[in-house]
């Protein structure tokens, strides 16, 4: 499916040509750089509590004529077109997944209206930093080295991360992974951080999820360190793939990206999500799309919760 950029959107092109070498793409901003966020050391709840409202304003509070919008009334999004279940484009051609419903509830209960438009995920923060969108929706963990480009809303989702390789692979898990291997990352992402600066194996980097999974699937690389909820979006019977390990990942929370000093626009996110956590909206949207997450147990793993310190979960 081909998707036209509104007018309103300028973005310069990301190369989408895959060079598939250990030695590529061994420099760039596209790299964090700092302290390591080493994924799969799990839940470090002080630091998340340090990045995490006590509260929110209410609701009728907000005063939406001074949210910075590129268009009053309308929150302008970048968003992905290729990484179910989270972001991704349906056959009508609508926007959906569950970040992106979870983001038009919030808007819904701000009476504003969420539009849409696709990018690239190592574009996407500095497109959100430089105000080509008012909001990036991606399954964006929260890593100290981004929000010294974005500002961030108040956690809504936490993560796993996978290891998909191909259904003879030798691969297990993580603790196969080593230097001399083809393993694939997204450029940018917190995969493509925990090889470099955890792992120091250099990975191969691509532009999208479809692209990196392909390879996968034609044996061009020997596996995929992915978010796992986009690993089950793309991987499916018949492709002779798997999913060979998945690990919860609570270091970072997910949550939308938004220009850092736009704090009206991130304290009125900060009490949308409260609201549609409150109503039950957020458990519903969670059990909807994450399958494996019927319960509020699996909604909430490691005394994780979303929104600020004093929302609460509905009691079931």
């Amino acid at each position: 499916m081909k998707f036209k950029a509104p007018k309103w959107l300028s973005v310069a092109p990301v190369a989408a040509a895959l060079v598939i070498s250990l030695a590529a793409c061994g420099g760039g901003s596209s790299q964090p750089s700092g302290t390591p966020t080493d994924a799969l050391a799990g839940s470090d709840q002080k630091s998340l509590d340090s990045f995490t409202t006590a509260d929110v304003t209410p609701l009728d509070k907000i005063d939406k004529s001074k949210l910075g919008l590129i268009t009053d009334g309308t929150i302008r999004v970048g968003t992905l077109s290729d990484a179910p279940p989270n972001i991704f484009i349906d056959p009508s051609g609508k926007f959906t997944g569950y970040d992106n419903e979870l983001l038009r509830a919030i808007g819904d209960k701000l009476g504003l209206k969420v539009e849409f438009a696709s990018t690239d995920f190592s574009a996407l923060l500095s497109q959100v930093g430089n105000k080509q969108f008012d909001v990036g929706s991606s399954s964006i963990s929260t890593t100290d080295a981004r929000r010294k480009t974005v500002g961030f809303t108040n956690g809504y989702d936490f993560g796993y991360m996978a290891v998909v390789t191909k259904s003879d692979s030798k691969i297990t898990g993580f603790g196969d992974i080593k230097e001399g291997l083809r393993i694939g990352v997204v450029q940018g992402t917190v995969q493509d951080d925990y090889m470099t600066n955890t792992l120091k194996i250099e990975p191969v980097r691509f532009p999208d999820y479809n692209t990196v999974y392909g390879n996968v699937k034609n044996g061009q690389i020997d596996a995929w360190v992915a978010p796992s909820q986009q690993a089950e979006g793309q991987v499916k019977e018949g492709d002779n793939t798997k999913i060979a390990e998945k690990v919860v990942n609570t270091q970072n929370f997910t949550a939308y990206a938004v220009n850092k000093d736009n704090k009206p626009l991130i304290d009125a996110l900060n009490s949308g999500l409260d609201a549609v956590i409150a109503d039950g909206t957020w458990a519903k949207l969670t059990a909807e799309w994450y399958k494996d997450r019927p319960t509020a147990a699996e909604q909430t793993p490691q005394g994780w919760k979303p929104g600020s310190k004093a929302v609460q979960l509905p009691a079931k």
